[in-house]
């Protein structure tokens, strides 16, 4: 599969522990996020964007993974792949989130491992792929510390467009910067 950078688009977003909601999907602040992730990706895709990449993380990753899949049944030529950072990415995970990502990853249409064995600096480097091979990030992000303000900087640096949804106002428009 030969892949358009130039209309790839990958994703960065908060896992469970940082989400206002925690892990308690049902939330109507988790249900808003969850259509605005959907509200951007067909947005994309009517800007000509075919191929996303989630870095499958529990939480919002997952969001978005599983917002391209169901797409994918409306829009034709979407593509989703799975960037793992090594094998046991989901291994210390709850049952039914491990079951979660790998029903994901049986879906995808592509499956990337960065690398065959954890080590301390495999999420940045799953994060610098996913960035190098697109030209804009999808994020949600709420301005604190962590691997998403990390993979932030970093499309910053690569000048990627930059969306960004805020997950303590789920329903605003994504904010958009482009360099």
């Amino acid at each position: 599969m030969g892949i358009d950078t130039h209309h790839t688009c990958c994703f960065t977003g908060h896992r469970t522990d940082k989400l206002p909601w925690g892990e308690e999907e049902t939330d109507p602040r988790c249900t808003e996020l969850k259509q605005s992730i959907t509200r951007e990706i067909t947005s994309l895709y009517q800007r000509g964007f075919r191929h996303f990449i989630s870095g499958m993380a529990m939480g919002c990753d997952l969001y978005f993974a599983e917002a391209v899949l169901s797409l994918r049944r409306a829009y034709p030529g979407l593509s989703l792949e799975g960037a793992v950072p090594c094998p046991t990415q989901a291994g210390r995970w709850p049952t039914d989130q491990r079951r979660r990502w790998r029903d994901i990853l049986d879906r995808c249409d592509l499956e990337t491992v960065v690398q065959q064995h954890y080590d301390r600096f495999c999420m940045h480097r799953r994060d610098r792929y996913m960035v190098d091979r697109s030209s804009v990030i999808l994020a949600v992000f709420d301005g604190t510390p962590g691997g998403t303000l990390y993979t932030l900087n970093y499309a910053m640096d690569k000048k990627l467009e930059i969306l960004l949804l805020d997950p303590i106002h789920p329903g605003n428009a994504a904010l958009r910067f482009q360099q």
